[in-house]
């Protein structure tokens, strides 16, 4: 009887640890895909903007997946102890996250970690940096580039600018160049 009861107590046990094993699913790699859309739109020619005057700009985007920006990149060819970055809810103009950046050295990528940022497959967000310094990535010939662009997981729609320093969201669209290395690290989630 003894026997019996050690033997279905670690029958018991085997069963609890099978499962109990971890069925998270897929476990999926963090991107960038600034880099990618540059390639895709043809921007290969760069030239730097410094002190040229404030604007809010940045490119609007959709996810083709459901996930979560988890940091934010930004490089710039001049210092600036603080960048706004905004991201925005296409549609609403609603801001759904506002961070400041440190780039304490030109030319130098910055990442800055945030709290997970939910995206949702399809909708569509904008992210804007507020800053008087840039890079212009364009075509050889400054010719438009033909939206919208896939990069990885995120599909990119357009490219906004406004003038000014204050938080507004962006109204005008330029096709023909990007304004700024702003960027983000994105994980699908499912």
């Amino acid at each position: 009887m003894k026997t019996i009861k050690i033997l279905s107590g670690a029958l018991l046990a085997i069963f609890a640890i099978s499962c109990s094993s971890d069925d998270s699913g897929p476990s999926y790699a963090v991107e960038n895909p600034l880099e990618s859309y540059h390639q895709q739109a043809g921007f290969t020619t760069t030239s730097n903007f410094i002190n040229a005057g404030s604007y809010e700009f940045g490119l609007a985007f959709s996810p083709n997946v459901k996930g979560v920006i988890k940091a934010i990149t930004l490089k710039l060819p001049e210092a600036n102890p603080e960048v706004r970055v905004t991201i925005w809810d296409y549609d609403t103009k609603a801001v759904l996250k506002s961070e400041n950046m440190n780039v304490a050295t030109a030319d130098v990528l910055v990442t800055k970690t945030i709290s997970d940022l939910a995206l949702e497959k399809d909708k569509k967000y904008l992210i804007t940096m507020n800053s008087n310094d840039w890079y212009k990535r364009s075509k050889a010939d400054n010719t438009n580039a033909t939206y919208p662009i896939t990069a990885g997981n995120i599909k990119f729609l357009e490219y906004r600018w406004v003038s000014g320093a204050t938080q507004t969201y962006p109204t005008n669209v330029s096709l023909n160049y990007n304004g700024g290395d702003l960027s983000f690290d994105f994980k699908q989630t499912e």
